[in-house]
């Protein structure tokens, strides 16, 4: 507890006298700010349980600023001259989610909303920060646009791809392609087959057959030419 006085006594940089931080038994630290003239929240520990900011100079709080008093149990804003803008609209939220951790302070300004409870406006209360909210779900609707676009694309390319036709050129340096070539050359390739058809096989010279009838050559060009619009052309 010594450690949180004196941190609040050393972070606590208000006008006028400093927050008057104190233990208090079974509570924790309590930091009395009251009646400081404060036109702002003053920065404080996380350790603070109780904070008093009731009869100050008040009008708003900066977005964020309560989410880092992490341990505060009771916080009392009570007697400020809260002006209910859009400026408001983050202790609104705030306070909803901490009913039992304030005492509710009231919006002095403007006239319409004055002495309402801030946690009880609605978005109602606030038809000049419509825009706002909209201008989020026009950002969010541009993002979705630019996906559906990439993806049309990305459909699109694929679809040009299946209808586009390849050409294999052949020129000179493969006029000499044999059969030969489509032999295995690996020889724990031919060691397996010799075992797997070692029974079917008729002698040593089956292994040196091609791989590929060569005849069937120009029935395999014309599938690869109707069914994925490859060409073969020749020199």
């Amino acid at each position: 507890m010594l450690f949180y006085l004196l941190l609040c006594s050393v972070f606590a940089p208000v006008s006028g006298d400093s927050c008057r931080c104190m233990t208090v038994p079974s509570k924790g630290v309590r930091a009395n700010c009251s009646s400081q003239g404060l036109t702002t929240v003053p920065h404080l520990q996380a350790g603070i349980t109780e904070l008093l900011l009731q009869n100050n100079l008040l009008t708003s709080i900066t977005p964020g600023h309560l989410d880092l008093l992490d341990n505060l149990q009771l916080l009392n804003l009570s007697g400020n001259p809260f002006h209910c803008d859009c400026r408001i609209l983050y202790l609104r939220q705030w306070l909803k989610r901490n009913k039992a951790v304030s005492v509710m302070p009231v919006c002095a300004s403007p006239s319409e909303l004055a002495q309402r409870s801030i946690d009880e406006l609605t978005d109602a209360d606030f038809p000049s920060c419509v825009s706002d909210f909209c201008s989020g779900w026009g950002y969010n609707a541009i993002l979705c646009l630019m996906l559906c676009f990439l993806i049309g694309l990305l459909l699109w390319c694929m679809q040009l791809a299946r209808n586009s036709t390849f050409i294999l050129g052949i020129d000179e340096r493969h006029i000499g392609f044999e059969a030969e070539s489509l032999r295995s050359r690996k020889p724990k390739h031919r060691a397996r087959m010799r075992c797997s058809f070692g029974s079917l096989s008729t002698g040593a010279d089956d292994m040196d057959k091609p791989l590929l009838n060569m005849d069937i050559l120009p029935q395999i060009l014309d599938v690869l030419h109707k069914q994925h619009n490859i060409k073969i052309k020749e020199p």
